[in-house]
């Protein structure tokens, strides 16, 4: 059973995977294509599996392949993030709009953020190991980067939950604003 629930950005899903526990701990199938594409109706195309790890106030994004676009599902092993999609799209009546939700190890919770999506996450606990799976290949040369504070996009990030300012890459400091972004068609 995967329970599927759609953002105010009905293409980003959030799926909750059935958990099984008791006092030994849990069991849960984090993925099964079958299942994904019944209930997502997304065909579960995943060509690379990555997992990154990152301590409290780093936040990674918002990133986006604007060729081999990459639609990711996403999902927090341990600890908690705030995660973020963005509409790139132009055709899109959602054009710059985002979406976020909470991922944690405690919540299970997975989000499906499609292609043509911008991504990113701040990371809320202590660490988060952040794993994710994605539908094309990293290509850095088609790599862009919106950036995280842009005022058009204005996503509220909830920085009053971290200890200080966000810790961020020298190429998430220096992304893109949305009056320059590349878009998808």
């Amino acid at each position: 059973m995967l329970k599927v629930t759609p953002t105010r950005l009905p293409e980003v899903l959030i799926l909750e995977p059935r958990v099984f526990g008791d006092e030994r701990g849990f069991f849960m199938e984090s993925f099964n294509r079958k299942r994904f594409e019944e209930a997502t109706g997304v065909a579960g195309d995943f060509v690379q599996d990555n997992h990154s790890r990152s301590a409290r106030g780093v936040l990674r994004g918002l990133h986006y392949q604007l060729q081999q676009p990459q639609g990711k599902l996403v999902r927090v092993a341990s600890g908690r993030v705030f995660d973020v999609a963005v509409d790139m799209r132009r055709s899109s009546p959602r054009v710059g709009q985002w979406v976020g939700v909470e991922l944690s190890g405690e919540n299970q919770r997975q989000l499906w953020v499609p292609p043509g999506f911008a991504h990113g996450f701040v990371t809320l606990s202590h660490t988060a190991d952040f794993l994710y799976k994605t539908t094309d290949y990293y290509a850095p040369e088609h790599e862009r980067a919106l950036a995280w504070n842009d005022a058009h996009v204005a996503v509220a990030w909830p920085l009053d939950q971290l200890e200080g300012p966000p810790t961020v890459s020298g190429k998430d400091a220096l992304a893109t604003r949305w009056a320059d972004c590349q878009l998808f068609a």
